[in-house]
């Protein structure tokens, strides 16, 4: 019979049953089945796979620590081969697979004890017993190693913790007894300790300080008192790990009932609380070990809740609009503008994914990528991962100007993910070149309907229901519309979300207009070193590059694109639009020649069947061609109309509202079921056996609109 390391009790062996998961243990055996399920072992990163991370446990076996058991993303870690590393065998498998999952202990200080399983000495010992044989004896640990010291009773009754664990602190043993501000608690010494510490002030016992998370790196050893958010709680195999947020920062505190068991069940995410505790320095990290924490109601929550909102609002709103060059359609949006900064920078200090929803043209690339350049910076100096960039942005390229049930389908599907799996927070939805429309609608309700919040920025006037949909919208005032692009509207969100990134995206808005670039744009990306034929080959390169992959955001590709410092016809850009200009061309001469003109009361429209006369499924896509086709017959026809088995796409310089062309053209053909399912992109749909029958009242319709 021997004392337990930790607590002296009498035991078999050197650590009783209630302390077994307190210490480390040291494997010199060699087959699988002598290791000790439920145990810390020490172990060595042996190498990575798609699934998890490989650890040797001693000199002869290897056990799987599977990416579920992680706390984070396997490609967060930091491991490489050879480090040591501490985590506990869950299983030992009949076929010799060893099971591991995650220590938020890692390092042997903040275990409280170190023990050697050595299954030829017959059991676990201190490792300076080596000297005496490996006997179990009582009183050979050094006294001076906290980790092997007993816990005293009055230890455990006062809350002092005598290891280095940041989560064996003993007055968070009494969590359990978590109440509400104000709440008498009854029951243990602990209880009794908790309750003095978050209420009523015991007499003679000092209350502490009240500060703010940012100040606790000037305060490691002292215990203090702080209020705020409960933002994250996670339980691990010791204590548990509360997230908490004031209004200047997020600071961990961990709180301890016992290893693995859920310390204070009753707070959760969300919660405003008030916490006592011991502000330490651990692997360069400050953290709070709890001594007291309790919900807080009433007006005390409310002030705190007050303070919080009104920081964040502070930190958050951009101030003043200054725009990136003299643009009336900029200079009518300021308020829009900063609203829209606002909501982006807002979500980055909330800890919230910012998504970019952009259509997969070269003005909603540019755009989306204005946007990203502009968020990255924040979301890197506000996040300490070296991978957040990837976890708290993202570009999801859309095919086309409509955000449909399909898309919100799949990014709910996608956020709930992340939410049940890694704990993220729902998403701010950023839409860039779309959703102004109300052909977006569904998608925006389902987004909706789980509290996402929706910003668009485009470039075309929202219809009325749009702005009682979203929670911010930078688009033309339909009354006063104004020439302008996605980017140059995006651009000036992106400048203002991050100042800093201004000068580098000054240039992307001459980028974005295909013809009548306003005279500010050219000069400032003239400045930027852009002149305009560069301009034109960085826009050619990023069209075509759209089109391929399209669903994918390239991000490094188009980066690479935007940002080459104007490297003229012999870089990357200039080369790409080498080769948009000779696919586009081909497409373009194929077009023209098989265009048919129509003429009806001095209106004249040119047909083109895009079925028989362009390369499907090649660049460049029916959009782009039938744009161009436009721009360069614009002089001798009213319109161009690209139609196929079962889509029809209009484009014209007069204001054509495609619903109405759709609602008109639906009365002289009502069994062909047209719908204009993207106004914003002039596209109607209609059944493939009614083609002949559409068409002809579609340009009915136009003519009898534009004579």
């Amino acid at each position: 019979m021997g004392s337990c390391i930790i607590c002296g009790a009498s035991t078999d062996g050197r650590i009783c049953d209630l302390h077994e998961e307190d210490v480390v243990f040291e494997f010199r055996g060699d087959r699988p089945d002598q290791l000790t399920a439920d145990r810390f072992y020490r172990g060595t990163v042996d190498g990575y796979a798609e699934f998890g991370v490989f650890v040797d446990i001693g000199d002869s076996v290897t056990g799987l620590l599977h990416r579920s058991e992680l706390d984070q993303r396997l490609e967060s870690l930091d491991w490489e081969a050879g480090d040591t590393v501490f985590v506990q065998v869950t299983d030992v498998r009949d076929n010799g697979n060893v099971d591991l999952t995650w220590s938020i202990r890692q390092s042997e200080a903040e275990f409280r004890g170190t023990l050697v399983d050595d299954p030829d000495q017959g059991g676990p010992f201190v490792k300076d017993e080596e000297s005496e044989g490996g006997e179990s004896g009582a009183g050979t640990e050094d006294a001076d190693d906290p980790r092997g010291a007993p816990e005293t009773a009055s230890d455990r009754t006062t809350g002092q913790s005598t290891g280095d664990d940041a989560g064996t602190t003993a007055a968070g043993a009494g969590s359990g007894a978590a109440t509400t501000a104000g709440t008498e608690s009854t029951g243990s010494s602990e209880s009794a300790a908790v309750a003095a510490g978050a209420g009523a002030v015991e007499p003679g016992v000092e209350e502490p300080a009240q500060v703010v998370v940012d100040s606790l790196a000037d305060r490691v050893g002292e215990t203090v008192r702080i209020e705020g958010v409960v933002e994250r709680a996670r339980q691990t195999n010791g204590p548990t790990v509360f997230g908490i947020r004031d209004e200047t920062g997020s600071v961990e505190c961990a709180a301890f009932e016992e290893a693995g068991v859920r310390a204070y069940p009753e707070i959760g995410v969300d919660d405003v609380v008030r916490l006592d505790g011991e502000v330490r320095e651990r692997r360069g990290e400050i953290q709070v070990e709890t001594e007291a924490l309790v919900v807080l109601e009433g007006e005390d929550r409310d002030a705190v809740e007050e303070r919080l909102a009104e920081a964040l609002r502070e930190q958050a709103d951009p101030g003043s609009v200054d725009p990136l060059v003299e643009d009336p359609a900029v200079g009518a949006l300021t308020a829009e503008l900063r609203a829209a900064a606002t909501a982006v920078r807002r979500a980055v200090l909330e800890d919230r994914p910012v998504v970019v929803r952009h259509t997969a043209t070269a003005d909603g690339y540019v755009a989306g990528v204005a946007l990203e350049r502009a968020t990255l910076p924040l979301v890197r100096d506000h996040h300490d991962q070296h991978d957040a960039v990837y976890h708290y942005f993202d570009r999801r390229p859309l095919e086309e100007g409509v955000y449909d049930l399909d898309d919100a389908t799949r990014d709910v599907t996608t956020m709930l993910d992340a939410r049940e799996r890694h704990g993220e927070k729902l998403p701010l939805f950023v839409f860039v070149a779309v959703g102004a429309t109300r052909d977006s609608l569904d998608g925006f309700q389902l987004l909706d309907l789980y509290g996402a919040d929706r910003v668009v920025v485009d470039d075309v006037a929202a219809d009325p229901e749009v702005p009682e949909a979203v929670d911010a919208l930078v688009a033309p005032d339909p009354e006063h519309v104004t020439d302008t692009t996605a980017t140059a509207l995006t651009a000036n969100v992106a400048a203002h979300v991050n100042d800093e990134v201004r000068a580098g995206v000054r240039h992307l808005p001459a980028v974005s207009f295909w013809e009548g670039t306003p005279e500010g744009y050219v000069a400032a990306a003239a400045e930027a070193g852009y002149d305009e034929d560069a301009a034109r080959e960085v826009r050619e390169a990023v069209a075509l590059e759209a089109f391929y992959q399209s669903y994918e955001d390239k991000r490094e590709l188009v980066t690479d694109l935007l940002f080459g410092d104007g490297d003229g016809p012999g870089g990357l850009a200039g080369h790409v639009s080498e080769q948009f200009r000779e696919k586009l061309a081909a497409e373009v001469e194929t077009a023209e020649a098989n265009l048919d003109h129509q003429t009806l009361d001095g209106v004249t429209v040119a047909v083109l069947d895009t079925d028989a006369f362009t390369h499907r499924y090649e660049f460049p896509p029916t959009a782009l061609l039938l744009d161009e086709l436009h721009r360069r017959h614009r002089a001798e026809v009213d319109a161009v109309v690209g139609v196929s088995d079962d889509e029809l796409h209009v484009r014209s310089d007069a204001p054509l509202d495609v619903r109405d062309v759709a609602d008109r053209a639906r009365e002289w053909v009502p069994d062909a079921g047209i719908t204009a399912t993207n106004a914003r992109d002039g596209k109607l749909e209609y059944v493939a056996g009614e083609r002949s029958a559409v068409l002809d009242a579609v340009v009915d319709v136009i003519a009898d609109e534009l004579a």
